[in-house]
């Protein structure tokens, strides 16, 4: 991310994390798979509103001297000022969520029917907002938490935004034999107004499944780094110290995922 005063130069790279640590080595092309599903979405959905140029030439230098570096993977944005966190919509049962409906029977202060399973889909698409966290985990909070941080009528369109946006991806993503169970946004304030800024509905931000292998009760497979946590956690990695170099498989098939997410995501 490059501060430029009123605007942002933001470069998706190939590196990637996961249990809070990045990864030794990078894999080769992911920032500009995410920059490329963003972009799609951005033009899609007609909410491009941060994003003045995905053209390193109109960057200015240093970026224009490095355009072809650069290129697919870097956007000029609107510097703003971010909205302290996460807006997440889940139109499934998983993840955090799944943990916490399993203990208490509510996500995010949102009571849900009894009886639900894991992957179950929702009756209706919930906003469950949560702290952006400077380290570790974001905290999921509830809406009138929200309310008290921002103010009710800040918090409502947010609501309203996320909600509206996840609604109009999830009818395109089935059209391509995927489910957005879930995702997140950020918004920003500039001059009064709400922006949607950073990625949008990619599969480091979102959690996409195959309509073919979704089965209500078992975890389906994600389009996403999933293969890298499995290999992980079976390396005896401590999670404190740092982790080991990502054999050339585990590269392979974590990229092939993105891959195909993409390739699904953009077709047509």
């Amino acid at each position: 991310m490059y501060d430029l005063g009123d605007r942002l130069v933001m470069i998706a790279t190939d590196r990637i994390s996961a249990f809070d640590w990045v990864m030794p080595n990078p894999i080769p092309g992911k920032g500009k798979i995410l920059t490329e599903m963003s972009l799609f979405w951005f033009n899609f959905l007609g909410v491009s509103e941060q994003l003045i140029s995905s053209d390193p030439s109109e960057m200015g230098p240093p970026f224009s001297d490095h355009k072809n570096l650069l290129a697919g993977r870097a956007m000029l944005v609107k510097k703003t000022e971010v909205v302290p966190f996460e807006c997440v919509v889940r139109g499934y049962l998983a993840g955090s969520g799944w943990n916490e409906y399993q203990k208490s029977g509510v996500v995010a202060g949102i009571r849900l029917p009894p009886g639900l399973k894991q992957a179950s889909r929702l009756p209706e698409p919930i906003f469950t907002p949560a702290t952006k966290a400077e380290s570790g985990h974001d905290i999921n909070i509830t809406f009138s938490d929200l309310e008290n941080a921002l103010g009710k009528d800040l918090a409502a369109h947010l609501r309203q935004r996320s909600l509206d946006i996840y609604q109009r991806a999830a009818r395109h993503a089935g059209t391509k034999g995927l489910i957005l169970a879930d995702t997140k946004f950020e918004f920003g304030l500039l001059d009064g107004k709400v922006l949607l800024i950073d990625e949008i509905l990619t599969p480091d931000s979102s959690r996409f499944w195959s309509s073919e292998e979704y089965r209500v009760g078992e975890s389906p497979a994600s389009f996403d780094k999933q293969f890298m946590r499995d290999w992980l956690e079976t390396t005896g990695w401590d999670k404190q110290s740092p982790p080991p170099e990502l054999p050339k498989e585990i590269v392979e098939k974590t990229l092939r995922r993105y891959e195909q997410a993409r390739g699904r995501i953009v077709s047509g």
